[in-house]
């Protein structure tokens, strides 16, 4: 079978309407609301989003991770530090999120900084891991070159003997961030791609709310 053009794939949405009067004065508390609807509906892994960081060329670069914790300050993941992604934050805090539930047609888009969370609930994190993915944290050189994936399965053999019938400590070079967002627009599917969008704007404490054009 011929693939099919790609201008033949074409979804038309019109699920729900938008009203920016009834959303709530907060956007991590709307944030969480459209959380619990999508996991109602059945969305697969609605915690898994794209995250979106550059580098010291000014050259984006995005990929997914998954959202381990919502905050009243932001939104909480994990990773290895000296991963690209990693070394992109340390050098340019300023980061974007997004979720997208296509089961609802909805889209969430954070634009804010990223700062790491303290050491004591890394830790606290870390041990709620299973324990191949503890050890998968000391074994991975997160995005450097490796001769091949043999040589990745003898470091998890090496691991697992030095941690063997011990506890699986956290390794300094993982741990936990925070975005904490100055930008959060929330995207409904519409008829006719005249979609709605709702952004919200930090102003010190509190927020503003205005409607986008689709």
């Amino acid at each position: 079978m011929a693939n099919r053009d790609l201008i033949q794939y074409r979804q038309e949405y019109g699920r729900e309407k938008l009203v920016v009067n009834e959303m709530l004065d907060d956007p991590i508390a709307q944030f969480k609301h459209w959380f619990k609807q999508a996991e109602s509906a059945g969305v697969k892994e609605p915690n898994t989003m794209t995250l979106a960081t550059v580098d010291i060329n000014g050259q984006p670069t995005i990929r997914v991770v998954l959202l381990k914790e919502i905050t009243n300050l932001g939104l909480i993941f994990y990773s290895n530090f000296k991963s690209r992604k990693g070394r992109e934050i340390a050098k340019h805090p300023h980061s974007a999120i997004n979720f997208y539930w296509q089961l609802v047609e909805r889209q969430v888009r954070f634009d804010g900084t990223i700062t790491k969370i303290n050491e004591s609930k890394a830790d606290a994190y870390f041990r709620t891991r299973p324990r191949g993915s503890q050890l998968g944290a000391w074994v991975s050189a997160q995005s450097e070159a490796i001769p091949s994936r043999e040589y990745l399965e003898e470091q998890l053999e090496i691991y697992k003997e030095r941690f063997q019938d011990k506890e699986i400590p956290r390794p300094p070079h993982w741990g936990g961030y925070l975005l904490t967002p100055g930008k959060v627009e929330f995207w409904q599917g519409g008829e006719n791609r005249l979609h709605d969008r709702i952004q919200y704007t930090a102003q010190g404490s509190s927020w503003t709310r205005c409607r986008l054009a689709p």
